[in-house]
């Protein structure tokens, strides 16, 4: 049996935390943290109106809305 036949348990852990996902993760942190900080209460127009709400609450929702944006575009096809 040559080595490449030889399966040892640590390649299914390096498989799932891949350099990608570590970064993707700390940013996902840091947008939460930077979030948390900004809680004063803004102006923002949507087009016509102008609507007032906390600042976390819009920077969340666009956090949602690109997170959205880029799992849609850049899911993989086959699935």
């Amino acid at each position: 049996m040559s080595p490449k036949d030889v399966s040892s348990g640590s390649g299914r852990a390096q498989g799932w935390l891949t350099p990608g996902r570590v970064v993707v993760g700390v940013l996902v942190v840091l947008v939460i943290v930077f979030i948390c900080v900004n809680t004063e209460d803004v102006t923002i127009r949507v087009l016509i109106p102008e609507v007032t709400m906390p600042l976390w609450s819009a920077l969340l929702a666009m956090f949602l809305i690109g997170l959205g944006c880029g799992g849609y575009l850049f899911r993989r096809k086959g699935r």
